[in-house]
């Protein structure tokens, strides 16, 4: 009887186990094998929404749910609350690479540059190809009139994700800065 138990338990978990998401998703490979290959610029869009969702989904419902909560705050302006959610996704969860990214995104917005930057680092260290976190990189060194170092981050955003028009126009405005710093 209690076999049977166990094993009905074991069934109902395994079962209501969330799909394999996050920065070690096996299907992010070969989308990003894909942003290098595509010519077409709608396609090179959907795919990069499709690594988005994948970062986005952890394997724990309840990040799940506080994800959903910080970025509802972060539409909202309410960046306070939005810090609350994603200070408790790295809590609960700090081997999910889009918690630290996307706290690092609200302490750029409150104008803490050296905590976004901490932040930053630590999405890098679990997904080096996270496009996002290497533009927040390139904007904070903007931000410290360190051209050098935003250039290096933009031309790593675009040499992994070489269709971001974001990285593309903010490396033209460093090189522009750089030119005139050199006058």
């Amino acid at each position: 009887m209690r076999r049977s138990i166990a094993a009905a338990l074991m069934s109902l978990a395994l079962a209501a186990a969330p799909a394999l998401a996050d920065q070690d998703d096996p299907r992010l490979d070969p989308l990003f094998e894909e942003l290098q290959t595509v010519k077409d610029p709608n396609i090179a869009a959907a795919v990069e929404a499709q690594i988005w969702q994948y970062w986005m989904q952890s394997r724990n419902a309840a990040v799940n749910l506080l994800m959903r909560t910080g970025i509802g705050a972060m539409e909202k302006e309410d960046y306070a609350g939005a810090l609350i959610s994603f200070d408790r996704i790295t809590t609960m969860a700090p081997d999910f690479a889009e918690g630290w990214n996307k706290r690092a995104t609200v302490l750029f917005l409150l104008g803490d540059y050296s905590g976004s930057l901490t932040d930053i680092e630590k999405t890098l260290k679990l997904e080096p190809r996270h496009f996002g976190a290497l533009a927040g990189r390139g904007l904070i060194f903007l931000q410290f009139e360190r051209y050098d170092l935003a250039r290096d981050a933009f031309q790593k955003v675009l040499e992994v994700n070489p269709h971001s028009e974001g990285a593309k126009r903010n490396l033209e405005e460093v090189e522009n800065k750089l030119q005139k710093n050199r006058i």
